[in-house]
């Protein structure tokens, strides 16, 4: 098969006559601002020496005979489940993985840079429910999955298709992992990421992908790229580990993400929970490393409190953007890509808490030059809900911090002497030649915000930004047109798929 991209027979660039263009899109961030960080260089060093030792007298536990044979056979030791790994090991291994890589796109345009000042955007992950357009809370299908497959699509401000958008209940649990990768490749020409339930899902993905880039292409460079949770506190468990082996065999990327709550799985103080969660991504990045070197990984952080009254977790809160900027810290101490942040909230609705509290996570996820932000649009109700008027207003934000990100042009024409020298005083620049040619691109506008006069508003019927949200989903999915994918290539994921439905025997979960 040819190993060039742009010539793949799973997208071509032509268009058919009277076929839809392509939706507009936006490349990922690259991050023209200071890069905030929280602790010097002395107090990183103190918080890496904190987790070497959690490494090396504490261990991190490996629920699998043969991952533990392969950490033995690399110089970890072993006792029982549990592993432990010296400073110099930790130090040999992370050093082989990649500082950044480029994650394949079925449309070569769409390629991704993960690493560096990247910043890339993916959205929702996981929630088995969905708020939908007539504000119902309700169990999830396969037609909402590709409905968010196409919402993602569609925004330019989201780089990426993302992975289980919505879990699609309504599909058996043992085979929806391929209906979920086929719906990534059949209504959307980004990168998307692939299943990790099970080494068998994970391998499918991979056979999949191989179907559509080739299987020599994804040697070469990554097509599918994966979220391993670690089971915190200092667990792997077989799935994991199983889909680990899997997608590090076949070099496809792996984010590495101990989900962790401060309070339950980890102390109830940040810089510990912290410490723990930088032991955990490290192991994890070991292993990866100790399987096939150079393998692309990215460190991750799934990091936030429990609210010590409830028990329930709590997104937004202070401590945890504490923690989302010291993650950052250590993964570029390690010369490793970050992925962390999102739309946070544990609103059950998009009111003024989930604006809020979304935000107060995506201020420092920018702020810390997050390279690959899943979450990044939809997120309700802590991961339980999708939200289909959530997902348009997030849209809406993630537009801002892509002008916010850019930084300040200090160019001749950003200066505008000629304009100002052009204005007396007390005059305007309203009709001046220098905003005639800016006026449409100058500054960032927000679709769905209203900023008319309040009778203005009123007369066109007083809606809030949750209806305009819903009128934008629907309008979106009415007019979306799907991009162009070779229907021998179509034939064989269809044909691979019913194969493998067959094949699966149900009840396995």
């Amino acid at each position: 098969m040819n190993s060039n991209p742009s010539e793949r027979r799973g997208y071509r660039r032509e268009r058919k006559a009277g076929h839809a263009s392509p939706p507009p899109r936006m490349s990922p961030i690259t991050y023209g601002l200071p890069v905030y960080e929280l602790l010097n260089e002395d107090k990183i060093e103190h918080l890496h020496q904190a987790s070497m030792r959690i490494l090396s007298e504490f261990g991190i536990a490996f629920y699998d005979e043969e991952s533990r044979s392969i950490l033995k056979e690399h110089g970890a030791k072993l006792q029982g489940d549990v592993v432990t790994f010296e400073p110099g090991l930790v130090h040999e291994y992370v050093g082989k993985a990649p500082s950044q890589f480029t994650q394949l796109a079925r449309n070569p345009e769409n390629n991704i840079v993960l690493g560096g000042n990247s910043m890339v955007f993916a959205p929702v992950y996981g929630p088995p429910y969905v708020l939908d357009l007539e504000e119902r809370r309700r169990e999830a299908t396969l037609a909402d999955f590709i409905n968010f497959v196409k919402l993602a699509y569609l925004c330019p401000y989201i780089h990426h298709s993302g992975g289980t958008v919505v879990e699609p209940t309504d599909e058996p649990v043992a085979t929806r992992h391929l209906d979920m990768v086929f719906s990534h490749i059949k209504y959307s020409d980004k990168a998307f990421m692939g299943s990790v339930t099970s080494a068998e899902n994970a391998a499918d993905t991979v056979a999949m992908a191989e179907i559509v880039f080739g299987s020599e292409v994804v040697r070469q460079q990554p097509a599918v790229l994966s979220l391993i949770n670690v089971s915190s506190p200092r667990r792997f468990d077989e799935r994991m580990l199983g889909a680990i082996k899997v997608y590090a065999r076949a070099r496809q990327a792996l984010i590495i993400t101990p989900f962790i709550l401060a309070g339950a799985m980890g102390p109830t103080t940040i810089a510990g929970t912290v410490a723990q969660q930088n032991a955990e991504a490290l192991a994890g990045i070991v292993f990866t490393q100790m399987i096939e070197p150079g393998t692309p990984v990215v460190y991750g952080s799934f990091l936030t409190n429990i609210d010590l009254q409830s028990g329930a977790p709590v997104f937004g809160s202070p401590e945890s953007q504490l923690g989302l900027y010291v993650s950052a810290q250590l993964a570029r101490r390690y010369r490793l890509p970050f992925r962390g942040g999102g739309m946070f909230s544990s609103s059950k609705i998009p009111d003024a808490q989930a604006g809020y509290e979304s935000v107060m996570v995506m201020l420092p996820t920018v702020l810390a030059r997050t390279n690959f932000v899943l979450h990044a649009a939809g997120w309700l109700e802590n991961g339980l809900v999708s939200g289909y008027g959530k997902f348009a207003l997030d849209c809406e934000v993630l537009g801002m911090f892509h002008t916010w990100a850019k930084g300040l042009d200090l160019s001749d024409d950003s200066l505008a002497l000629d304009a100002i020298a052009e204005v007396q005083p007390g005059g305007h620049h309203l009709g001046t030649e220098h905003t005639l040619r800016h006026f449409r691109t100058a500054f960032y506008r927000a679709e769905l915000f209203d900023y008319n006069s309040a009778e203005k508003w009123q007369e066109n019927g007083s809606q809030d930004s949750y209806r305009r949200a819903h009128k934008k989903v629907k309008d979106l999915l009415a007019a979306y047109e799907p991009p162009l994918l070779e229907p021998a290539v179509e034939e064989r994921l269809r044909d691979y798929m019913a194969l493998r439905k067959k094949a699966i025997p149900q009840g396995v979960y």
